[in-house]
């Protein structure tokens, strides 16, 4: 069993000259959808309303098969509005109900069986949900791995001191942490991103990943070395890049738990990660990112979808070799 934890809302998608789009969004609830589409049992814990746009989110969530064991309440549904730019890039405005109070009482029964504990975004540094989650994280982390993305939103959370406490108190916790060059240069302006994951690591975290858009991802464990890996990510014809890093986050998570890496001793086996095995997890993350960033909207790939996209570069691979 997989949890997520953390925000549901739609984002409607704005593009100059185009009719406006909606789709059900919010980084952990895209983490939820692309673990279960990569075939693992998955769970969702968030707060959406019974409204139009909670009823999109619950359709969403399970026609992908997640598993949703706190209903709807009687708030707004989270919004957020997507404008895209040149180039795919995509700015948001939200406007955001976030609480965990229908969980909050009952959260470490929920948690006793997961094997892993994913939470981010907005979910992990707005109150007053973002408590709760940070108990979710202590209450599992002896038993599960734990994976944290920042995500982080300025127009949301505009102090970047308080938004670095958030982040620092979550990657205490937590096993695996990937982050955008540009939420690290935000939350820490005065050093590199580099030397920002390797102080995560120091921290006691197994794998620190860095996305750097187009650049592709840069992933570092101890087995590694301080210099880590860098892999090149598939060039695609780019829709937009809504949930992108959602698409890679996902994807990092299954090909660790493919190789067995994940519940208790977690860190253990990362630490054992070495670069060689890494190439291989950042090569199928990235290969993920790019299927959904040459769609419209976070529509994540399913594992034969990835299955398909990989067959011919390993068919070039057989054929060279």
């Amino acid at each position: 069993m997989l949890t997520v934890i953390g925000e549901a809302l739609v984002d409607i998608v704005k593009k100059e000259g185009a009719i406006p789009r909606t789709h059900p969004g919010g980084s952990p609830l895209n983490v939820a959808v692309g673990l279960s589409r990569l075939d693992h049992r998955t769970r969702f814990i968030g707060r959406y309303g019974r409204d139009e746009h909670g009823n999109v989110i619950d359709e969403h969530l399970r026609n992908s098969g997640v598993e949703l064991p706190v209903e709807p309440d009687d708030a707004p549904t989270s919004v957020a509005e997507s404008n895209l730019g040149e180039a795919g890039s995509v700015s948001y405005d939200f406007q955001l109900e976030w609480n965990l109070e229908a969980a909050r009482d009952h959260i470490e029964d929920l948690l006793a069986e997961t094997d892993l504990l994913h939470v981010g975004s907005i979910g992990a540094m707005l109150e007053p949900g973002a408590s709760t989650v940070l108990d979710a994280v202590r209450l599992a982390a002896p038993h599960a791995l734990i994976s944290y993305d920042p995500n982080c939103r300025p127009t949301i959370i505009p102090d970047s001191a308080q938004a670095r406490s958030w982040a620092e108190s979550v990657v205490a916790n937590a096993d695996v942490v990937k982050a955008s060059d540009e939420d690290l240069l935000w939350l820490y302006p005065n050093r590199t991103v580099e030397a920002t994951a390797r102080a995560w690591l120091e921290a006691g975290v197994g794998l620190v990943v860095v996305t750097r858009g187009e650049w592709g991802p840069w992933g570092i464990t101890r087995a590694t070395g301080p210099e880590g890996v860098r892999v090149v990510p598939p060039h695609v014809e780019v829709a937009d890049t809504v949930g992108a890093g959602d698409s890679l986050m996902a994807a990092l998570l299954s090909a660790l738990i493919d190789r067995g890496i994940s519940g208790k001793g977690t860190r253990a086996k990362l630490d054992e990660l070495g670069a060689d095995d890494l190439r291989t997890v950042l090569n199928s993350a990235a290969r993920a990112a790019a299927i959904t960033v040459s769609r419209e909207g976070a529509d994540l790939p399913t594992r034969k979808d990835l299955e398909e996209y990989e067959k011919p570069e390993k068919e070039n691979e057989n054929a060279g070799s």
